[in-house]
């Protein structure tokens, strides 16, 4: 059996990034893995679906939980472009994520600028993983807005 790096998957979340970015979303995009594989790949789709709820995360973390028949995904990775804010972040407590591996870090609205302490326990968090690539695609949405 294959198994894959951080980055190889951040590149799918990326590539989710981008059809958020196309679709005028900010460009955020997650993927979860279940034994070396995706199981769920989403992005933001708050505009398309005019809920604030809607990030990235959410929707891997409903779609993974759907998946696995299983409200608990302490045996998954969550890979998310950006780092998750606090929303996100608190989701992810109660699926009892086994790791969340982000890109870009958010200091205005990450979870980070809290607490680390919004996460089970026993999550695993690894930051900075491709994180010029997605910093790079968030800064090119806003500059496009501006």
């Amino acid at each position: 059996m294959n198994v894959y790096s951080d980055e190889y998957f951040m590149r799918i979340a990326l590539k989710q990034a981008q059809i958020a970015f196309e679709n005028e979303e900010v460009p955020v995009g997650a993927v979860i893995t279940y034994d070396n594989k995706v199981i769920a790949k989403g992005h933001n789709l708050c505009e398309k679906l005019t809920d604030f709820t809607a990030h990235a995360e959410m929707q891997v973390l409903t779609s993974a939980s759907s998946y696995l028949q299983n409200k608990y995904l302490n045996e998954c990775t969550l890979y998310v472009t950006l780092e998750p804010c606090v929303m996100c972040a608190g989701a992810t407590f109660w699926t009892r994520i086994g790791r969340i591996v982000f890109g870009a870090s958010d200091e205005k609205r990450g979870f980070l600028s809290i607490s680390k302490k919004i996460l089970h326990p026993k999550t695993i968090v690894t930051g900075s993983v491709m994180e010029n690539e997605c910093s790079f695609l968030i800064r090119s949405f806003f500059q496009q807005k501006r």
